[in-house]
């Protein structure tokens, strides 16, 4: 299990978004449910991808999913916002943890793009 910064924080993330599948799904919510399911979890499953990558590049490229997949949280969560399945003192809360992810991968990118430059 790493113990590194992105890695905690992107596990905590996943939970917190599981519990609000489960969350609204007992709402009787399925399609956007399903969706922030699989996005909101992916992100904590490409960084600790990316820990075994096959080289830099490789490294990288899972960094970079990882990105893709919390900016289409992101609009997921906004969505849920917009459309009244959450209250905005969650989304608030999940949209800046959310946030400060995508945040430290792209610095993380961007520190391993510099690091193949030398």
């Amino acid at each position: 299990m790493r113990e590194d910064k992105l890695s905690i924080q992107s596990m905590d993330f996943a939970v917190q978004i599981i519990n609000l599948v489960k969350d609204l799904k007992a709402k009787k919510e399925s399609i956007i449910s399903n969706q922030i399911g699989r996005s909101g979890t992916s992100i904590g499953a490409n960084i600790r991808e990316a820990h075994y990558a096959h080289g830099i590049a490789d490294f990288i490229a899972k960094l970079r999913i990882a990105l893709k997949e919390a900016n289409e949280t992101g609009y997921w969560l906004e969505l849920l916002f917009k459309t009244n399945y959450i209250d905005e003192a969650t989304y608030k809360s999940l949209s800046s943890q959310c946030t400060s992810i995508r945040v430290m991968l792209i610095s993380s990118i961007n520190t391993a793009k510099q690091n193949t430059d030398k």
